[in-house]
């Protein structure tokens, strides 16, 4: 893929928060997902490139775009699988709550899993942790070896995960194990990020979340040199037959950073929708609009941050 595309995909997530943004707080998830959707829609007509989604809003008969094995982007240019959410994070938006964004992940046709919509049990580290840290590892194992890999005490860590009741385990090992917890409402595509970026304040993600959401992290794990395993956790026997379409006989099968990312060139591009410790979420003052977003590359390891300044067009009234 060209690397002039990057900010191209930008826009597309850019649209997608300036749009759902408009509900922070309304208490509305559902229009604010739906403006979203549209936005990123309209706009991914407009990449010069041939795309699929697939990871997106759901299936043909559930989602009228976006969904899985829609044609995107303006008919030319490379061939490529694209995995969307709109927006990561709609309590969050409807909250009025930090942490909510709109991110996609694209690499070159057949490079991205095809993840159906479960639950996937995650393991995720910065460089460090890189051949150290394992799913199937007991956590305060883990722990010993990301603090010894990262010269640092087990006290000194921080470890992100989704605040549900099937965590309350892994909390307390964690906390018996002497490092911190941080738990988030929703949403764990960033914290993912962050527990590959140095000095954010997240060392390890761990516990179960969204497959297609996994799918997404791992162009941007893959990116920033970090590590990450899965495990799809089927939930009845159509997730589980849906596991059997995928070749995926055997349960307890991890899936490493390059099953769910192949190759060394994905993209993954996130805007910042409301406000949070790693993305600010969109301002938007008297005629314009303030974005700021991340677009990360696996080919190269770039890392670009992005502020954008838009023109607001009122539309009068009738």
């Amino acid at each position: 893929m060209e690397r002039e595309l990057a900010l191209e995909f930008v826009r597309v997530t850019e649209a997608a928060a300036l749009a759902s943004g408009r509900l922070i707080g309304h208490g509305d998830k559902n229009g604010a997902d739906q403006l979203a959707v549209d936005a990123m829609r309209s706009v991914l007509d407009s990449v010069h490139i041939r795309g699929t989604v697939v990871i997106g809003e759901g299936e043909m008969d559930e989602a009228p775009m976006l969904y899985i094995g829609e044609k995107v982007g303006a008919g030319d240019g490379d061939e490529v699988d694209i995995a969307v959410d709109p927006l990561e994070g709609t309590n969050l938006v409807a909250k009025g709550m930090p942490g909510a964004v709109a991110v996609m992940a694209v690499a070159p046709k057949g490079h991205l899993l095809h993840a159906p919509d479960m639950y996937m049990e995650k393991i995720v580290a910065g460089p460090e942790g890189v051949g150290v840290i394992h799913l199937d590892a007991p956590i305060e194992h883990n722990l010993r070896e990301l603090a010894k890999a990262s010269h640092r005490e087990v006290s000194e860590l921080t470890v992100v995960l989704l605040d549900r009741e099937r965590h309350e385990e892994q909390i307390r090992r964690i906390r018996e194990a002497g490092a911190r917890v941080k738990l988030i409402s929703d949403g764990d595509v960033l914290p993912a990020i962050q527990a590959c970026l140095s000095h954010s304040g997240v060392d390890m993600l761990l516990g179960s979340g969204g497959a297609p959401e996994g799918v997404i992290a791992a162009a941007a794990v893959k990116s920033l040199g970090g590590t990450m395993q899965g495990r799809l956790i089927p939930e009845d026997d159509a997730q589980q037959e849906r596991l059997q379409q995928m070749s995926v006989m055997d349960t307890r099968h991890i899936l490493d950073l390059d099953d769910l990312v192949q190759g060394d060139d994905a993209f993954c591009v996130a805007t910042g929708i409301t406000g949070g410790d790693f993305l600010k979420g969109v301002h938007y003052g008297k005629g314009y609009a303030t974005t700021y977003s991340v677009v990360m590359r696996s080919k190269t390891g770039t890392v670009r941050f992005i502020k954008t300044q838009h023109r607001m067009v009122r539309m009068a009234a009738k």
